[in-house]
């Protein structure tokens, strides 16, 4: 199995500049073996955010682009925190919120983005975790998904 930076490389994915908090909260954290990710948004490579309700602003495939950003960002937050995304064994748990109108039921498909990303990068035996995806009448500026994620780090030497 390839590591995942060359999955990354492989793939030909550029990741978007990590983002900064808009709160009083840390991007992620380690607690032992684990790896803590708060709840990541829509971030593009020029730094801007991708806007919109899912189901009034944009379809569900497009809320799934939009997640496979959010995974992207995540990735970027990885790596800068811990030097290289090869330190993370495997994708313990995937919370995904996506805002959307309330007749909207297809969270499950819009959150394959990200996870779908994860499976690509880390495998489809460590890539995939557990997993929510729910409904929100809202997100933070109105982006169409938020994601956070837990992950197991592999024992250092």
């Amino acid at each position: 199995m390839q590591s995942a930076e060359a999955a990354l490389q492989e793939l030909g994915l550029e990741l978007p500049p990590p983002p900064k908090p808009l709160g009083v909260y840390k991007p992620c954290l380690i607690d032992g073996k684990y790896l803590y990710v708060s709840g990541h948004g829509t971030v593009q490579n020029d730094g801007s955010l991708i806007i919109g309700r899912i189901g009034k602003d944009m379809d569900a495939a497009a809320g799934k682009l939009a997640a496979r950003q959010v995974g992207l960002a995540i990735l970027a937050t990885i790596r800068q925190q811990l030097g290289s995304l090869d330190r993370v064994k495997r994708v313990i748990k995937v919370l995904g919120m996506v805002n959307c109108v309330p007749e909207f039921e297809k969270h499950p498909f819009v959150i394959n983005g990200c996870s779908e990303l994860f499976a690509e990068i880390w495998g489809t035996e460590n890539g995939i975790g557990v997993r929510s995806a729910v409904g929100f009448g809202s997100l933070p500026d109105n982006i169409p998904v938020e994601i956070e994620a837990l992950f197991e780090l592999h024992e250092e030497a």
